[in-house]
């Protein structure tokens, strides 16, 4: 008699969860969610709660104004589900705000706010000595496509010639009307970051390996070691490479300066290892020189 009542009360409260789920499922963003995921009623059955959870924020991102705004319970983040077979893991995901604000603090680590705010309408367009880069740059927002396989451009020159003004510019471009997200990094600055804080490392590397377009401002600035060269530099550029991504660098040196420079890991020279690194910025980049007064004069 135990072993059937227990039966009739399994059967009820799976009664009870389907009719939760089932009632759920009324509410057009839940339906929505399910949907997407491509999950069947067994699996949502037992998911229902973290589902009903991840709605809740989403409905939340959906009206939402800014991070000032946040309700969810991680600020800046939504939780949403990933789906393993018939497993259901909830993670939290950066909303558009976040990222967009991730996006302008790591401006501001390295960039001034003339780079931040660089567009085209700001580009001296009457120095003849910048009008070829120029029209690189014009040409390269005009056809540029995701889809597209495109080389970005290894720009070098002078100090204080405006190489990393006219690189902003076009990503700012990029990003504002083209909805391109970027990340422009002082490359000098990566590698002492990452050195500082090992806990972000493998997201840092994951972040600058995928993103669809990244710049690497003033290469060959930082001091060299074999580490920064190979493990960084080196895994960076490989991976950008095999997944054909938009890749760009500024530089005060040529490319056969900076193979030299790179060669001088641990006073000695590994030509082959440097070479390497070379060969990867010409497969990703379109080499140009730019020949300019100093415009922070």
């Amino acid at each position: 008699m135990e072993s059937l009542n227990n039966k009739n009360q399994v059967q009820e409260l799976k009664k009870e969860l389907v009719l939760n789920y089932r009632n759920n499922l009324k509410d057009e963003m839940f339906l929505e969610l399910v949907n997407k995921l491509h999950i069947n009623e067994e699996v949502g059955m037992v998911y229902n709660s973290s589902l009903e959870d991840s709605t809740l924020e989403l409905k939340n991102c959906a009206n939402c104004k800014g991070l000032y705004d946040c309700k969810n319970k991680v600020k800046g983040h939504y939780l949403y589900p990933q789906v393993e077979g018939k497993i259901i893991d909830m993670v939290y995901v950066p909303c558009k705000f976040k990222k967009e604000n991730d996006r302008l603090l790591a401006l501001k680590k390295t960039a001034s706010k003339e780079l931040i705010n660089a567009r085209f309408k700001e580009i001296d367009v009457k120095d003849k000595k910048r009008v070829e880069v120029i029209k690189w740059l014009k040409k390269f927002y005009d056809e540029y496509d995701n889809y597209k396989d495109m080389k970005g451009l290894y720009l070098h020159g002078s100090f204080g010639c405006g190489k990393s003004f006219l690189i902003y510019a076009l990503l700012n471009e990029l990003n504002l009307n083209k909805k391109v997200d970027f990340v422009a990094l002082y490359f000098p600055d990566v590698l002492k970051d990452l050195r500082e804080d090992w806990d972000s490392y493998n997201g840092k590397m994951e972040k600058y390996s995928t993103v669809p377009v990244l710049l690497l401002d003033d290469i060959g600035a930082e001091q060299v070691s074999e580490w920064g060269r190979d493990e960084v530099l080196g895994t960076i550029l490989q991976n950008r490479m095999n997944n054909h991504l938009v890749t760009f660098f500024t530089s005060n040196l040529t490319l056969e300066e900076l193979e030299y420079h790179l060669s001088l890991a641990k006073n000695s020279l590994d030509k082959v290892k440097a070479r390497r690194i070379i060969e990867r910025i010409k497969q990703l980049s379109v080499d140009m020189e730019i020949v300019s007064d100093n415009k922070r004069n």
